[in-house]
């Protein structure tokens, strides 16, 4: 009976990893192909020109998972190694994602933005966000990303930015210090989700 509880208990862990860890991948790949989608925008243009950029590459990645469709429904034995793949990325995603709830980790990265975004204003009002993209490829991280990223990453995190930033005269992407200072959309709402004691 014991050796029947192992086997069932190993079987259940190892069908929680490979679940979390294909949440994980598929999540890492969606987030990927947003971004990519993302910078095709251009900053410099205003209306629907500078929506043209985005159209084009998200048309460009339906196209292309048309194809993939269409090549796998030709050659069934195509899913074999694509299954292999998938399941041997979700392992290695499983055990990293284990632990740590979603919640905790976006907390917890939001939390070290914040202090790094606080950091770099040094006293002052507001940081341009090319400014703290700079900062992190200076220290070995964000290589090869762009504004537009950090951006999106930021609105993911529900840390607000704003592209009339004033540094030095300059209005651009940043963030200000009062929106850090104000409560985040989560804590917020957990707030208001009390209720009342007074009378």
């Amino acid at each position: 009976m014991n050796r029947l509880r192992l086997d069932r208990d190993a079987r259940a862990g190892a069908a929680e990893r490979l679940s979390t860890g294909s949440a994980a991948v598929a999540n890492h790949l969606w987030e990927r192909a947003a971004v990519w989608v993302a910078r095709g925008r251009r900053d410099d243009l205003d209306g629907w020109r500078a929506a043209l950029g985005p159209v084009a590459r998200a048309s460009g990645l339906a196209g292309a998972l048309f194809v993939a469709c269409l090549m796998v429904r030709a050659l069934p034995l195509l899913l074999a190694p694509l299954t292999a793949l998938w399941c041997w990325l979700a392992w290695r995603r499983g055990d990293d994602q284990r632990g740590a709830a979603p919640k905790d980790r976006a907390e917890a990265e939001r939390e070290a933005l914040r202090g790094l975004l606080l950091e770099l204003m040094k006293g002052g009002s507001a940081v341009h966000l090319r400014t703290v993209l700079a900062h992190l490829q200076e220290h070995g991280q964000w290589e090869g990303r762009t504004v537009t990223d950090m951006r999106l990453r930021l609105e993911r995190l529900g840390v607000p930015v704003d592209r009339n930033v004033k540094v030095r005269g300059v209005p651009t992407w940043g963030v200000r210090r009062t929106a850090l200072e104000a409560p985040s959309p989560d804590a917020a709402q957990e707030t208001s989700s009390v209720p009342s004691t007074g009378v």
